[in-house]
This record gives C-alpha cells, structure tokens and sequence, in this order.
C-alpha cells in the first residue's frame, strides 16, 4: 500500500485513506453485530428440569470437629490503646484497683436508694 501512496497526488492519497478507513470501520460494525446476535442466541432462557422430591431430605452429619468456645478477651492490646490513656485495662492488675468502679448492681440500687424506691 506505501508503494502505491508514493505515486498517488495528495488528494488521492485522502480518498484512499478516507476509503480504507469506512471499510475497516464498516467491517467492525459487522463484527461488532455478529457478536450481538451470537450473545443474544446464548441469553435466550431455557427450561429446566424440576427437581425431584419423591425422596425425603435426610441430612448427614458433618465430618468436622465442634468449635470450641474461647472466654473473651476484654483487655486491650497494649499497641492499640489509645496513647493519652494513662491506664488500660492491662495495666490494672489486682482486685485493689478495680475496687474504686462500682458494679451495676450497686449502681442500680444506688439509683433506687435515690428514687426512694427501696
């Protein structure tokens, strides 16, 4: 094709070009439509057969372990707790500094003892 462009005038060569390019943009409309109607034929719904429920259900039993439950963990990582924390739950150790937090119950009978409902 370049050896024929070099002999061809300025507005010959356009017209080729031009030419070439409707043709090669025409067959990708053609490809592009073929490809439609071989996806649509693919799409179009087909029945199945119905499943058969003569037989009952009967399940099998499982061949893994039981989980076994873990006890939570309601201390904080020392890497994750915030750092203008002065005390996390890992640093309260002993009975003696839990002492100061009241229980709910004594803050629901503090709260009734308010109230005067006890």
């Amino acid at each position: 094709m370049r050896s024929v462009l070099g002999l061809l005038t300025s507005s010959e060569k356009r017209r080729l070009i031009k030419q070439y390019k409707m043709e090669r943009e025409r067959q990708q409309k053609l490809e592009e439509q073929e490809e439609i109607k071989r996806l649509r034929k693919e799409l179009i719904p087909k029945a199945q057969l119905m499943p058969y429920f003569d037989l009952p259900f009967v399940p099998r039993r499982s061949e893994k372990q039981p989980t076994v439950s873990r006890e939570p963990k309601f201390c904080i990582p020392r890497h994750k707790t915030i750092r203008c924390c002065r005390m996390s739950c890992n640093d309260m150790s002993g009975p003696s500094q839990l002492q100061h937090l009241p229980s709910s119950v004594e803050k629901t009978e503090a709260l009734y003892k308010n109230r005067g409902l006890q």
